[in-house]
Formats: structure tokens, C-alpha cells, sequence
């Protein structure tokens, strides 16, 4: 598989009352083909990514990004859907096409709105990206879902709980300076650390601060074949695109060792010919702190039961030897489903390139995305390198 972004767009995330699905849509589109220098007419496929668990009336969006443009009509326009990894499955939906000789350029557009629902049918709706006869309904939601994974974890491990307030914390401090995120405010580790009426316990040893928001918003990206790429503006190449599936019942997984994850990591490292040392910065899908903590373990920057130390020592802050998340993650950014994964790798995209503003890693030229599907089910990793 062989491609590169040659432009992109990113809303702000957050709470876009009044603004309509297909509005996100559009606009994405429109400023992610102006900033690749693409005409519409040039667009070959384009893919939609947007979550199916019904946070919205309207479904089959994929035809509404034809609204951005006359010369879009009959394209062909295709939603993808691959629970919280949706925004990335879209992506390599786009580098599939590319690589059969399909499409020389693909527009890709993941998006989500998902204030419109009250926030019982928001869990609903998430926990069907669960294996729900045994996990959902009756069984609880999702944040109860990654309370059983961090229970189980500090039953084996230990009380990670400082961890995971200095992982909240980092990740707030980075997006209180990313004009685009949700959050925009540096809590500090106290106020991550402390049960409080602002921050109360949600779920098993969860409480509020571990937890990404409920978010509206949109990215997009253009992508072509390395040829035409070398011919524009901008280009980032993908030196490693992987997909590992595990399976989904969290009863059939040991839910202490993101194992799909460590597996996709290893094939993209495996690609790219490089290994976690290979890295200047990284994306990962902090959904929930803990999350992040067993990311750190499974890309081997920490032995497994040993992910603390990255974050006590600081290796994942923004001066540290992989920052991750400077973008703010999910966690502070937000985590609008079906957009995430576009997101993020539009955020490791300027990276490479030296254009993440206050957010920029010095002398960062190889970023890591990790997007996930539900309880680490469906893994994605790129390996992202500009190449001008």
C-alpha cells in the first residue's frame, strides 16, 4: 500500500449546536481539496467515515459531501464504518483504491454529531461498538467497559492511578494550546488526581478527567499516489499502513495486553523498517487514560506492566523522547467518532511537515497514529514521513 496526503481541513471540535451534519461534511471537504491545490473535478473516490450507531437522524451520508461542490456529482461515494477507528478505516479505504490503480486522487471525510442525543442514548449508542450481549445494556456502558479493563490491569499491576492522572494531565496541558480542541484548559495533576464535585468517579477507578468528552466535528484529507504527490504542494508519505482485527467478546481476550494493538504496531514498525525508537512523535487513541497507559506497552516503549514509568519519567511529554499526543488526544481535543482517526492524522501530518504551530515537536519527521475500534478490536497504525 502506497500513498500520500497532499491535503487536509480540521474543524474545531467540540459542541456545534445549530450545525448540521452535512454542513461538517462540507466544509471538510471544501478546505481539504483547497489545501491540496485539487479541483473537484480532479477527485477520482471519495470515502465518508461516520459512526452507524445512530447519534443522528439522518443516515447514508456518504452522497451529502456532493453538496460541496457541483463537479462532485457522480463521484463515487461510499460510508465506511469501523466503530471509534472509523475516521481511519475511511482513510485506508482511500489508499486501498489508490494502490489497485482505482483512483489517482480520494477524498476522505470522517465526521460525527454527536451532541444531539441526550447523554443516556449516547452511551447506548457507543455500547453497540461493544460485544453487547455480554457488555452492554444491562452490562453497562463504555466507560464501565474500560473500568473493568483498568481494574483488571491494577489487580495484576498494581494501583496505576497516579499514572493516569499525569497521562490526563499531560494531555490537557497540550490541547489547552490547540486552538482546535475541546478542552482548551491545563487542569493540572492535582485536580486530575482528586475526586472532586468537578471531578467525580464515573466508573470503577475512572473519573471524570479520564474520560473523553462527547464532541462534534469533522477532518478531512486528500490523498494520491506517490507520483502525483511529488507534484504538489505537500506531501506525506505513508510508510506503513496496518489493519489487525482481534476478537471482539473482551471475555476471549486478556483485556491487560492490548494484544491486536501490539500486533499492528509490530507489522508497521515491521514496514517501515524502523522500531519504536524510529518514532519523533506519536497520536494514540487515549479514548480513556488507560488506554493510553497500555498503548504505551503495546507500541514497546514501556514492558508490559511498566507503562507508568513513561509518563512518571516524562518520555511522553512534549520535551520527552516520544511525545504522544501533543495535539491534546482525545482526551482534551475531543473525540467525535467517525472524525478521530481523520484527526489524528491530520494533526501527525503537520508534524512531519513542521506546521503544528504551538503545538510543533522540534525536528519531529516520523510520526505514529494509533486509532482503535471499541475495547482495542479493530487496530489501525500508520507511519507517517513527509516527503515535501
Amino acid at each position: 500500500m502506497s500513498g500520500c496526503m497532499v491535503g487536509w481541513a480540521h474543524s474545531k471540535f467540540g459542541k456545534h449546536e445549530g450545525v448540521e451534519l452535512e454542513t461538517l461534511i462540507t466544509d471538510a471537504a471544501i478546505d481539504a481539496m483547497e489545501d491540496a491545490g485539487v479541483a473537484p473535478a480532479d477527485v477520482d473516490e471519495i470515502f465518508i467515515g461516520h459512526f452507524g450507531g445512530g447519534f443522528v437522524a439522518q443516515d447514508f451520508p456518504a452522497s451529502l459531501v456532493l453538496q460541496a461542490h457541483p463537479d462532485l456529482r457522480f463521484k463515487p461515494a461510499t460510508r465506511i464504518e469501523n466503530a471509534c477507528a472509523t475516521g481511519t478505516a475511511a482513510i485506508y479505504q482511500g489508499l486501498n483504491a489508490i494502490a489497485a490503480g482505482k483512483a489517482r486522487i480520494v477524498l476522505c471525510v470522517g465526521v460525527e454529531k454527536m451532541t444531539e442525543l441526550a447523554g443516556a442514548a449516547i452511551g447506548e449508542v457507543l455500547t453497540k461498538a461493544s460485544y453487547y450481549k455480554e457488555e452492554g445494556g444491562e452490562n453497562g456502558s463504555f466507560v464501565d467497559i474500560f473500568a473493568r479493563i483498568a481494574d483488571s490491569y491494577f489487580q495484576k499491576y498494581g494501583d496505576q492511578s497516579d499514572a493516569l492522572a499525569q497521562i490526563a494531565a499531560k494531555n490537557h496541558a497540550n490541547g489547552s494550546v490547540n486552538e482546535l480542541a475541546h478542552f482548551q484548559k491545563d487542569l493540572g495533576y492535582d485536580f486530575c488526581r482528586n475526586e472532586s464535585e468537578k471531578n467525580p468517579f464515573i466508573s470503577g477507578p475512572l473519573k471524570r478527567t479520564d474520560c473523553s468528552p462527547v464532541t462534534d466535528g469533522a477532518a478531512a484529507v486528500v490523498l494520491a499516489d506517490v507520483e502525483t504527490a511529488m507534484s504538489m504542494n505537500k506531501a506525506v508519505l505513508f510508510r506503513a499502513a496496518v489493519q489487525v482485527n482481534d476478537f471482539l467478546p473482551m471475555s476471549r481476550r486478556d483485556v491487560t495486553q492490548f494484544e491486536g494493538a501490539e500486533t499492528a504496531w509490530s507489522q508497521a514498525f515491521a514496514q517501515a523498517n524502523i522500531d519504536v525508537s524510529g518514532l519523533d512523535v506519536a497520536e494514540v487513541h487515549d479514548c480513556f487514560t488507560i488506554a493510553e497507559l497500555l498503548i504505551y506497552e503495546a507500541m514497546g516503549l514501556a514492558d508490559k506492566g511498566q507503562g507508568a514509568r513513561a509518563i512518571a519519567e516524562g518520555w511522553t511529554q512534549k520535551d520527552g523522547k516520544l511525545p504522544i499526543n501533543p495535539s491534546g488526544g482525545l482526551k482534551s481535543k475531543g473525540h467525535p467518532i467517525g472524525a478521530t482517526g481523520a484527526s489524528m492524522h491530520v494533526m501527525a501530518a503537520m508534524q512531519t511537515r513542521g506546521d503544528a504551530g504551538p503545538l510543533q515537536i522540534d525536528g519531529a519527521e516520523v510520526a505514529g497514529v494509533f486509532n482503535m475500534g471499541g475495547s482495542a478490536v479493530a487496530n489501525y497504525v500508520s507511519i507517517l514521513q513527509a516527503i515535501r
